[in-house]
């Protein structure tokens, strides 16, 4: 049996990246550790890595999001569209979609658009709106319609 277990993303500034992901999106810093060469090396599939890495979480022992500020070899920047093949989002339920999104802002999130109401479909009366977070990586919020 398989399970979700996390999904992880680069960024350029691990303390920049854990002020938008845990101080203003709320998700708690389970794990912080730096890696170099060994078994990371031959996981990532690049020679003479020296990472910096953060675990987040949303609930405690959830699924998390694992943060990796890679020291060497130093990546380019890939900003893709949505409708790129390989584009991904992390999707974060909120009870106030406007206060988070404006801590969002506050810590250089970039919304796509304003919030939107979703008329149709299995999410029908809910709000959601895409931020990109300070290295481009795509956060949905998302609140449910009221019960």
């Amino acid at each position: 049996m398989a399970q979700f277990h996390h999904t992880g993303l680069t960024v350029s500034n691990l303390e920049r990246a854990l002020a938008f992901w845990s101080d203003a999106l709320g998700a708690e810093i389970v794990m912080q550790q730096d890696r170099q060469g060994g078994y990371f090396e031959e996981i990532v599939g690049e020679h003479g890595v020296d990472v910096r890495t953060a675990h987040v979480a949303f609930g405690g022992e959830g699924p998390r999001v694992e943060l990796f500020e890679f020291r060497s070899p130093r990546g380019g920047n890939v900003a893709g569209r949505t409708a790129d093949v390989g584009f991904a989002h992390v999707c974060v339920t909120c009870d106030d979609l406007d206060a988070m999104l404006a801590r969002l802002v506050a810590a250089g999130g970039r919304p796509v658009s304003d919030p939107v109401y979703i008329d149709t479909g299995a999410n029908a009366g809910g709000r959601a709106v895409y931020v990109r977070d300070p290295d481009g990586h795509t956060v949905e919020l998302f609140t449910p319609a009221a019960s």
